[in-house]
């Protein structure tokens, strides 16, 4: 089977490559701002804005012009994607799927631009990639990369790290049948408890990497606080700058942990179980709950059910979503019988009908695997 599978390196691009970085991430950004303003009169007069082709067609003049000349010393193909990426969002914001599209900022934390693969001018050899205008590009490769490149976006994060995602087109084999059915309930003692009995433990941070983040916040506020008692812009305070670079590091560090268990625990569920049924859970209405937010956001819920959900269409098994509302807790798994809704300190609990003793997480996986067997029959 061949997908589209993403890969992300680190960049250790040269003064002359950070440069020529820093002018395209302005020169897309200001082609998407000067073409929003176009779009936005052409909203107000007509309700209907442009369309990526009349902006396309209008790019050419733009950059024959004295006064936007810079935009001839970029990436040609990042213009145009900048193009591609306002129209698509004016097109899902015509189709009520998010807000109208704002202004882009210098002063983002992130600046990116995204680049295509055309005639063969993206491409990696060893610890390079080459880039159209930058040229060969160090990165930290622990891939053995031999597929082809479809795009690549470059970004500058927080943390002042450079970074390249490449989209490449890539055969995956499914994994072997193992005859296995699962059932999987995210809990709350643990990250995820099987309908087998196993539990996987929450994602574990250091703790001293905990604390080594609370310290630095702490002296970002007061960087913060310091600077606007002095009358100083947060962008103008150097130390503020270094400062918050160095706590966004910490939180990529713990971002990195998060991902990689997710992964490693996604593809190991993958791998041993053909049907894995899983409850499609409201995550966006569980971060409000104060008790739920930190462990959940921590855990990176929404991320392994997205990781659960393409690996399985990659490597040949099925994935079924248990409805939301579904009981799976209320539910006695020995008997059917459905009893009152508990609350969330209650992790045991006796069946008021067949007096079965149940495990709350474990109770519920089973639940969750005996609906997906239901709606499975039914397709």
């Amino acid at each position: 089977m061949i997908i589209n599978k993403a890969y992300e390196f680190r960049l250790y691009p040269n003064k002359k490559q950070k440069e020529m970085f820093a002018k395209t991430f302005g020169s897309a950004r200001f082609v998407y701002n000067h073409f929003l303003n176009l779009w936005n009169k052409e909203y107000e007069e007509t309700k209907k804005g442009l369309s990526y082709s009349k902006c396309s067609a209008i790019l050419p003049k733009l950059k024959s012009e004295d006064a936007t000349s810079f935009l001839k010393e970029v990436d040609s193909i990042a213009l145009q994607s900048s193009l591609r990426d306002l129209a698509n969002a004016f097109s899902r914001f015509f189709k009520k799927q998010n807000n109208k599209p704002v202004f882009k900022s210098k002063l983002n934390n992130i600046q990116s631009y995204k680049t295509k693969n055309t005639n063969n001018n993206l491409y990696i050899r060893g610890n390079y990639i080459k880039l159209p205008k930058v040229g060969f590009v160090k990165l930290k490769n622990s891939h053995n990369f031999d597929s082809k490149i479809i795009n690549v976006t470059i970004k500058l994060d927080s943390s002042g790290h450079y970074y390249a995602s490449a989209l490449v087109e890539e055969k995956v084999n499914p994994f072997p049948l193992t005859k296995s059915n699962v059932g999987i309930d995210i809990g709350l003692d643990d990250f995820v408890v099987l309908s087998d009995g196993t539990k996987y433990q929450n994602i574990i941070v250091p703790e001293d990497l905990r604390n080594k983040l609370t310290r630095e916040q702490k002296r970002l506020s007061r960087m913060s606080e310091g600077a606007k008692a002095r009358g100083v812009k947060l962008i103008d305070s150097k130390n503020y700058q270094k400062q918050k670079k160095k706590v966004a590091r910490i939180y990529k560090k713990i971002r990195n942990i998060v991902s990689d268990y997710t992964n490693k625990l996604s593809t190991e569920l993958i791998k041993n179980h053909d049907l894995l049924c899983i409850e499609s859970l409201n995550v966006e209405h569980m971060l409000k709950n104060k008790y739920l937010s930190k462990s959940i956001s921590e855990a990176s819920i929404s991320n392994f059910m997205r990781k659960l959900e393409y690996k399985a269409r990659w490597y040949g098994k099925k994935l079924v979503k248990v409805d939301t509302y579904y009981p799976s807790t209320q539910t006695c798994s020995s008997c059917g019988h459905v009893d009152g809704k508990k609350a969330l300190h209650i992790r045991s609990w006796k069946c008021s009908k067949c007096n079965a003793s149940l495990d709350r997480d474990i109770n519920a996986s089973i639940n969750i695997l005996n609906e997906g067997l239901r709606i499975l029959s039914q397709t």
